[in-house]
C-alpha cells in the first residue's frame, strides 16, 4: 500500500483522504463528465470517484460515452443520494466496482471503498489473464487481444505492414434491457458480435474489451484509407435492425479507428486511441472517425447465434 493510488474524482465536494490508512491517494479534482473523458485520455489513473447530486444514477452514467474507456483499467465507485439495490446491481453489471449512497460516504468510508475497489479491479485482471474467452460472446476478451496483438506488432517490426485497430461502440444496450429485460440486452449484445465477425476476413480478429464495446483487429491491410472503410462497413452492418424476443431493435454505433504505425506503435496506445475516437474524444495529432447512425432502411435480421 505504499505506491499512492492516483485517483480521478468528479463531485461538487473534494473529500479529505490524505490521513487515510487506505492510502495514500493522489487527487486530481473534476468538473464534468466531459472533463473526465478528458483525463482518461491524458494521464495515468488507478480509480474514479463519481460523485452525483441528483438520482439519475444510472440512466446518467449508461448515456455517457466514455464508459467503456474509463472502466477498463481502473477501478470506479459511485456516490449517489440515494441508490437502490436494482439500481445498485445494474451498476455493477456494467463494471462498477462499488456504490456507495452519499450520507455513507465520509472520507473514511470513501477511502475504504476506493481501495478495496482497486484491488478488486488488480485482482479481475489477473483473472482476466487466467481465463481468454468472453463467456457471453465466445470471443476472445482484452487480455487475449492484448497478448495477441503484442506478438502481432513484434512482427512488424521485423516485416513492416499497416494495420488498424477499431473500436466498436454499442449505444442502446442499456434502454433494451430497461424495456425487455438483461436476457434480451445479452441477446443483442450476441447477435451484434455475431455480425459483426461474419462482415470480416478469417484473420481479422473480434475481441469483448467491455460491456458496450468490441475491439476489431485488422491484422494487414494494404494503406491507412482501407480501415475507414471497414469501419464504414461495420457501421452499416450493425445499423441494420435486430430480431430480439419479437421485437425490432436498432442500435447507434461509434466506429474509432488507430493506426498502426502512423498513430501508435503499442497494443495498449492503439487500443486507448481508437477508444477516445469512437467516444469522441480526439487523439493528438490525429483525426475522429466516428459513425453513428439509428436509422432503420432495412428489415431485421435475425441473427444466428
Amino acid at each position: 500500500m505504499n505506491e499512492p493510488i492516483q485517483l480521478l474524482y468528479l463531485g461538487t465536494e473534494v473529500p479529505d483522504l490524505g490521513t487515510s490508512a487506505y492510502g495514500p491517494f493522489v487527487l486530481h479534482p473534476l468538473g464534468s463528465l466531459d472533463e473526465l473523458s478528458d483525463a482518461l485520455g491524458q494521464q495515468a489513473s488507478d480509480a474514479v470517484v463519481i460523485a452525483f447530486d441528483a438520482a439519475d444514477t444510472l440512466s446518467t452514467l449508461s448515456a455517457w460515452p466514455a464508459l467503456s474507456r474509463a472502466l477498463l483499467d481502473t477501478a470506479m465507485v459511485i456516490v449517489a443520494p440515494e441508490p437502490d439495490a436494482a439500481e445498485a446491481l445494474r451498476l455493477l453489471r456494467l463494471g462498477v466496482q462499488d456504490v456507495l449512497p452519499t450520507r455513507e460516504a465520509g472520507a473514511d468510508a470513501l477511502a475504504r471503498s476506493v481501495r478495496l475497489a482497486v484491488e478488486r479491479k488488480r485482482a479481475e485482471r489477473m483473472a482476466r489473464k487466467a481465463y481468454a474467452t468472453d463467456l457471453a460472446t465466445g470471443l476472445p476478451n482484452h487480455a487475449q487481444l492484448m497478448e495477441h496483438m503484442t506478438h502481432l506488432l513484434a512482427l512488424r517490426e521485423r516485416e513492416p505492414a499497416a494495420m488498424a485497430l477499431l473500436a466498436v461502440r454499442l449505444d442502446g444496450l442499456a434502454a433494451t434491457e430497461a424495456r425487455l429485460g438483461a436476457e434480451a440486452a445479452n441477446v443483442l449484445r450476441r447477435k451484434a458480435a455475431v455480425r459483426l465477425r461474419s462482415g470480416l476476413r478469417a484473420s481479422d480478429v473480434v475481441a469483448s474489451v467491455g460491456g458496450d464495446t468490441f475491439a476489431v483487429l485488422l491484422a494487414w491491410i494494404d494503406d491507412e484509407g482501407a480501415a475507414d472503410g471497414v469501419a464504414a462497413k461495420l457501421g452499416a452492418a450493425l445499423r441494420r435492425p435486430f430480431s430480439v424476443a419479437g421485437q425490432e431493435l436498432s442500435l447507434s454505433i461509434s466506429v474509432g479507428v488507430g493506426q498502426y504505425p502512423s498513430q501508435g506503435k503499442d497494443a495498449d496506445g492503439l487500443l486507448r486511441r481508437a477508444l477516445a475516437h469512437a467516444t469522441g474524444v480526439a487523439a493528438v495529432g490525429a483525426s475522429v472517425h466516428g459513425l453513428r447512425s439509428t436509422e432503420r432502411r432495412d428489415p431485421a435480421a435475425n441473427d444466428e447465434l
